[in-house]
């Protein structure tokens, strides 16, 4: 059984025009003024066509091909450097960059529709491109002049790749370690980068003519830790530089065999006197870095998405055909003959888990798309207290997005193979590939370990939980709402207030403890982020059920909707409640040492 991605539209549409209403708020926008939700939906059928037909039929001959490399040169599988190609002719990787700097101008929300659509189509294709976005808004906000005239417009087209170079050997999270030199190059208003990196996603390929990458680094003068490092651009190829047109001191040393992602590149990379120009100011490296990488961080939590969603899919269409002993029930309509088996899709178990994949996918596809759509605000919104708080709430969503829904990405790839059996744990029904692919997202831009503690310890208990209570007061909203409704509706309202108290409650608990005890709350960090995490979906839920059950009759679409939600609240979201219990033993109990 073969398997092509296609693309969740109707449930894009869904999410889009109903979930959040973005077109309503577009209209407030003038430069958005024009674009309505069928302008939105034409965008997405495109972008499904060319995924569809040009990147999802490559995933699984990328993944046994996998890169070649010979003598510092990375060669992508077959059909990449083509379709890379025709992804650039066709505008999608300017999709929702500013047209300053030849972009289209278009929302997030819909960049990160098609994100969402290439991580289940390929990941490993999205790979080499993946970091464009972050890459452009970096050196937009800090590009000197020329930089920003002779690269950014290349980068932000697409017409060249970019990297993102921190790990070292000797430092991975902490890149206060790193090692890496810069010193100026006499004559010239650049920089020599000497020095060694690691785990570099498209740090050597085939698909463009020049790749630009981004390299932390050490000046002189640095003080030691995260406070002493600078940011450079250091392309592959210089071209009109005060060095002249030659090839850049940048080599890549080889490729890693890896679990999964085997179609991407990842490359050991040496700096040896390359020459760069700075980025922002010496020994604010981080903060010019953060940009690029808090873009790549809400694209790594679509990532997780196009896992579960893919894995749904593989799952469902299984389920459906494979037939295996028979079942007590059928569902309304269908027969099974006397002597005849049943399609394992009718057995309970089978059942509870395709309901598990369903509910997380749709489920977070409505909040990935909020958070996008509360950067739009906060970018686009005329009042600068509403752009504070949008962005103030994308903050805090991004770090949770990212660790929650990449760890329920390689869950369900793991859930959805045990629909399969042992046809699961072979290559030709592309789930074992999924699983493999999925199990890195919760490692990079920031481990899931790290997303936990930059959002209990730097965002919600610093700032007195300003960016949480503007969340809760979201999840406050939709229960009142959902209390004029239906008796469905209505229980769902009073659960969602209910888990908005637990969370306020834990959160001062948990405040209280940590002035007695510092090391609380990393102890509790992950655990307490994916406690939100459920919460989140609830109000993703609670919202979805009190659109769609008055249209449960009339629709099929919204009829699945109320019956996934009803779901949810009955199984998925006991997980809020053992997460909980998680975060209340780490505030009572100690680790030990092993």
């Amino acid at each position: 059984m073969t398997l092509i991605y296609k693309a969740p539209l109707r449930d894009m549409r869904f999410v889009m025009d109903e979930w959040l209403d973005a077109a309503a708020w577009w209209r407030e926008v003038p430069d958005w003024q024009d674009l309505d939700s069928p302008t939105a939906q034409q965008v997405l059928e495109e972008a499904a066509r060319f995924v569809e037909e040009r990147i999802a039929p490559l995933n699984a001959s990328a993944d046994l091909e996998g890169c070649h490399f010979e003598a510092g040169t990375v060669t992508t599988p077959a059909g990449f450097r083509e379709s890379y190609a025709e992804f650039v002719a066709a505008g999608w990787p300017t999709l929702s960059l500013d047209p300053e700097h030849g972009g289209q101008g278009l929302p997030q929300l819909l960049d990160v529709a098609l994100q969402e659509m290439l991580a289940g189509a390929n990941h490993a294709w999205l790979m080499s491109p993946g970091l464009t976005h972050g890459a452009t808004a970096c050196l937009q906000t800090y590009g000197s002049e020329r930089v920003k005239r002779e690269l950014l417009p290349k980068v932000a087209s697409g017409e060249w790749l970019s990297t993102m170079c921190l790990t070292e050997p000797q430092a991975g999270s902490d890149v206060g370690l790193i090692r890496s030199r810069a010193t100026e190059a006499p004559g010239t208003d650049g920089y020599f980068i000497d020095g060694s990196k690691i785990f570099i996603s498209g740090g050597a390929h085939d698909l463009t003519e020049n790749i630009v990458h981004l390299v932390l680094a050490r000046l002189p003068d640095a003080p030691p830790g995260t406070k002493g490092l600078s940011l450079f651009v250091v392309p592959e190829w210089l071209d009109g530089s005060d060095a002249g047109r030659s090839r850049n001191g940048v080599y890549c040393e080889g490729i890693e065999k890896k679990m999964g992602l085997k179609g991407s590149p990842t490359c050991t990379m040496r700096f040896e006197r390359a020459f760069g120009w700075l980025v922002g100011e010496p020994h604010r490296g981080l903060t010019c870095l953060f940009v690029m990488m808090n873009a790549a961080r809400l694209q790594v939590a679509m990532q997780g998405l196009g896992h579960a969603q893919s894995a749904w899919q593989r799952a469902h269409a299984y389920a459906q055909e494979r037939r295996q002993m028979r079942a007590l029930s059928v569902p309304p309509g269908a027969t099974v003959a006397p002597g005849q088996t049943s399609p394992i899709a009718f057995h309970p178990a089978m059942r509870r888990i395709l309901m598990e994949l369903r509910a997380v996918a749709e489920g977070e596809r409505a909040i990935g798309y909020w958070t996008a759509h509360w950067l739009d605000i906060a970018a686009r919104h005329a009042d600068a207290a509403e752009r504070e708080n949008a962005a103030q709430l994308a903050s805090l969503l991004t770090p949770i997005v990212k660790a929650f829904f990449t760890a329920n990405g390689f869950a369900a790839a793991s859930n959805a193979l045990q629909v399969f059996g042992g046809y699961g744990y072979i290559h030709e029904y592309g789930i074992e590939q999924t699983l493999r692919d999925s199990r890195v997202s919760m490692l990079y831009e920031g481990t899931n370990e790290i997303q936990a503690i930059d959002l209990l310890v730097r965002k919600v208990l610093p700032d007195g939980a300003r960016a949480l209570d503007l969340l809760l007061r979201h999840m406050r909203a939709e229960a009142g709402l959902c209390r004029e409704s239906d008796p469905l509706v209505r229980c769902a309202g009073v659960k969602l207030d209910e888990l908005a108290q637990t969370v306020e409650r834990t959160t001062q608990a948990l405040k209280a403890r940590q002035a007695q005890d510092p090391e609380t709350a990393y102890r509790v960090a992950d655990d307490y982020l994916a406690m939100l995490g459920w919460m989140l979906l609830a109000f993703a839920w609670a919202r979805t059920l009190r659109i769609a059950t008055p249209q449960r009759d009339t629709d099929a679409f919204y009829a699945e909707k109320q019956e996934t939600g009803r779901f949810f609240f009955d199984y998925p979201l006991a997980a809020f409640a053992y997460r909980r219990s998680l975060v209340e033993a780490g505030c009572e109990a100690a680790l030990p040492f092993v």
